[in-house]
């Protein structure tokens, strides 16, 4: 048995507990992804090696095939504009492609307060995006969306509980035992029940809404690949397959 396939059957043994799931809260269907960033590799994704967006999750998977990168998850990772740019903080690798945005403005990204998801060695977070700004971290990946729905245990305070705005939403949260929760709603929610779902079924004291109507997952396990609506950024966690290891 050569080294490379021994390190990768030892990660899917790490990998055993994590996943996705159904649930259902308050009468919604939700589908559920659960990782735990110090085993598995959460990266963020937006312009291919020739310098265009990639699109969808179909070109994303081409694209990391020839470096024999597979993707076991990817989702929609925040809103974009019409050049499907992030339209907010982005970090990439590092490097910072854009800056993070809290002016006031129209549509729910400009909800204030928004938030930034991130990504650092072995651990993940959402924070309030004024918090980050003076936090000192130095994300390996980040990316920027609104509003945030949950922070530091307290709902968004613009969320109606008897809101009659009602769309299909995804968002990503951390608990508190350090994982990286990702939901889907496959019916349309309004923001209170949605947040409350991240902190009250999912224990997440801190979650970010990604973006509504162009909600989409890929999820390799299941065969289930969403594609109807362009992205910006996207969110994956992908692995190394045999044979990639020195």
């Amino acid at each position: 048995m050569t080294i490379a396939l021994i390190l990768w059957l030892a990660a899917q043994a790490a990998w055993a507990d994590e996943g996705c799931r159904r649930l259902d809260y308050l009468g919604a269907h939700y589908t559920v992804c659960t990782f735990d960033p110090a085993t598995s590799g959460i990266r963020l994704y937006e312009y291919d090696r020739s310098g265009k967006p990639y699109g969808s999750f179909r070109a994303l998977e081409n694209d990391l095939r020839q470096d024999r990168t597979y993707v076991r998850f990817a989702m929609n990772g925040g809103m974009y504009d019409d050049a499907q740019g992030s339209v907010g903080l982005y970090v990439e690798n590092f490097k910072q492609m854009k800056a993070l945005n809290t002016n006031s403005g129209w549509g729910n990204f400009h909800l204030l307060p928004n938030g930034v998801f991130y990504i650092e060695p072995g651990k993940a977070g959402v924070m309030e995006a004024k918090a980050f700004a003076t936090s000192g971290i130095k994300p390996f990946y980040a990316t920027q969306s609104g509003p945030i729905l949950v922070i530091d245990g307290k709902l968004h305070p613009s969320f109606l509980i008897d809101s009659t705005s009602l769309k299909t939403r995804n968002g990503v949260g951390v608990n508190g035992a350090g994982q990286v929760i990702f939901a889907l709603s496959e019916d349309a929610v309004r923001f209170y029940d949605f947040a409350t779902l991240f902190r009250d079924a999912l224990g997440c004291p801190n979650a970010l809404f990604l973006d509504g109507s162009i909600s989409s997952v890929d999820i390799a396990n299941w065969q289930r690949r969403d594609g109807l609506f362009p992205l910006g950024p996207i969110i994956a966690v992908t692995e190394m397959l045999p044979g990639s290891f020195p």
